[in-house]
């Protein structure tokens, strides 16, 4: 049979109710719980069911709060919680022995129940008989320090459901057969617990500190990269400035918008370090209090309140990856300069020349994905996978597309993908009816059908999918920026590197209707594909159509 707490918590949640709700089937539910299951809020359509039952619900269903469920839950937590043991009062504890004139107690004695001035405290001392007793620092309610079963005092604690117990207690109470210590021996254990806890934590701080470090060295590295690439450009490009400044001016552009696009990334792990370090010294701080508690039973009550029982496992602190700063764009920027002034005629136009920044489309975007305001930028919405779902962390329906197609001439666009361990890039192709529903176009499924092309990483392996079919690409470098260009005339989509400008693969796409880029940053597996896809785009991107001649 279940016990009476058992019936005031969430099937979902395990805790008790927050904001309970009743279905018509009878079985109760936090409302944020049940709304969380369906995916959906109270003003939505259905259909509903119940998670317990199965039990399908009506479409018109109204969620109301169960004020007598919620009054049961209030009652039963004041009754279970008890009264606070800290000896600071409003007004002062009189001796319980005095007669008249009480004076004001120091002691309590835990044995009497009784309030003790200092020469009834004294006398607990003097007095054979009552040497034995128990005696504490004044308290107002010493029934808190005694068990509330067999009103015994606390003196071992239950390791077990790690809370203070009297003796009978583990003799023949709830305890029985527990493992218990002595309150000082308990108190010591998890006393040396927190302290290693500490060393730890200092441990972490360091390596956060270091890791800040080294994000200041690569930040003031990729400045001076990019400050030193600008220049020894802008002076090769000096010797050819009669017919080259429209492409300097591409050149200049696209080193602005790579050290914008690191110094971003930077300044965004330097903030997750220092989030983890203030995260540290807070704990730090609680722990140091906790510590240099003197009374065994608050300690032990305090620290199991706070769930500090256990000692903490942390996850290590990320390396600071060199790799994702190397400057690779800026110095094929300046190898591609060096070329042109060999073959001049040879280079033009150039891919970045075609470099556009779709938006993405908020309306084709999968429930589960995130996109940002200004539409650069998509992830995953950092939220539990559903039990029984198990998707595949490449699961292609988990897409948006650009808010733009193309139908003919040539394209080119960048997306940055830094150390992302999954994601699947590509374009997809077909009409598209407006009135299908925000789900329409991302219904695709990209790159296991015959209409969509697109190059997927998954831990290091790049493959290429179309039609079912994979091949897999040998890639010998990390690629942080995957370009593609889409020349419609020639019927072909090329994959690159987009730093080191290398092509990784080429598509035939012979195709009537428009293609639509699409991008899919996979699902997270356990905090670890998290980042985001970032379109990367520049401010005034170069027009080679009308500044070509």
């Amino acid at each position: 049979m279940e016990t009476v707490e058992e019936t005031l918590k969430c099937p979902v949640c395990q805790d008790f109710f927050t904001e309970p709700v009743t279905l018509q089937c009878r079985h109760d539910f936090c409302l944020t719980c049940i709304q969380t299951v369906w995916e959906t809020d109270e003003s939505s359509d259905g259909p509903f069911f119940c998670p317990e039952c199965q039990v399908f619900l009506p479409s018109d269903l109204t969620l109301e709060i169960n004020t007598d469920l919620q009054t049961k839950i209030k009652d039963f937590l004041t009754k279970k919680t008890p009264p606070p043991t800290t000896t600071t009062t409003t007004s002062a504890i009189h001796c319980d022995h005095c007669i008249e004139a009480p004076s004001v107690a120091i002691r309590t004695c835990l044995t009497c129940d009784a309030s003790l001035c200092q020469a009834h405290a004294q006398l607990h001392q003097q007095r054979s008989a009552l040497r034995e007793h128990t005696v504490v620092e004044v308290i107002s309610d010493p029934l808190a320090l005694k068990c509330r079963e067999h009103r015994d005092e606390l003196k071992l604690f239950c390791m077990e459901e790690r809370l203070p117990v009297c003796c009978l207690c583990v003799l023949v109470g709830t305890h029985k057969h527990h493992k218990a210590l002595q309150l000082h021996e308990a108190s010591a254990d998890f006393k040396s617990m927190l302290e290693t806890t500490l060393n730890q934590l200092l441990k972490r701080r360091t390596e956060a500190e270091h890791a800040i470090k080294d994000l200041e060295s690569l930040y003031t590295q990729t400045v001076k990269s990019a400050a030193d690439f600008r220049e020894r450009i802008s002076d090769k490009y000096s010797r050819i400035r009669v017919v080259l400044d429209g492409d300097e001016r591409l050149m200049m552009q696209i080193i602005d918008a790579e050290e914008a696009c690191t110094t971003e990334w930077l300044e965004e792990q330097r903030g997750i370090m220092e989030a983890q370090i203030k995260e540290i010294d807070k704990f730090r701080a609680a722990s140091k209090s906790l510590i240099q508690e003197t009374n065994d039973l608050r300690f032990l009550q305090q620290i199991t309140s706070q769930k500090l029982c256990d000692p903490l496992e942390f996850a290590p602190i990320k390396a600071v990856d060199r790799d994702l700063c190397d400057p690779e764009k800026l110095r094929t920027v300046e190898r591609l300069v060096d070329d042109l002034t060999l073959a001049l005629s040879q280079h033009f136009p150039r891919t970045w020349s075609y470099l556009s920044s779709p938006a993405l489309d908020f309306k084709t975007a999968h429930p589960k994905l995130e996109i940002s305001q200004d539409k650069k930028q998509v992830h995953w919405r950092r939220q539990p996978v559903g039990e029984g779902l198990n998707p595949r962390p490449y699961d292609s329906q988990y897409s948006v597309l650009a808010e733009e197609c193309f139908t003919n001439g040539q394209h080119y666009w960048e997306v940055v993908v830094q150390d992302k361990p999954f994601w699947m890039i590509g374009v997809t192709t077909g009409s598209l009816d407006k009135t299908d529903g925000p789900r329409a176009k991302s219904s695709s499924s990209l790159g296991i059908n015959n209409t969509s092309w697109c190059v997927y990483h998954g831990d290091g392996q790049y493959l290429a999918c179309h039609d079912t079919q994979e091949k897999q690409l040998n890639v010998t470098k990390r690629v942080r920026k995957l370009g593609i260009l889409a020349n419609l005339q020639k019927g072909e989509l090329l994959f690159y590197d987009g730093d080191a400008m290398t092509l990784l693969h080429s598509f035939c796409v012979q195709c009537t209707e428009p293609i639509y880029p699409m991008f899919n940053p996979c699902i997270d597996m356990n905090g670890a594909n998290t980042q985001p896809l970032t379109l990367f785009w520049i401010k005034e991107p170069w027009d080679w159509h009308a500044n070509g001649d």
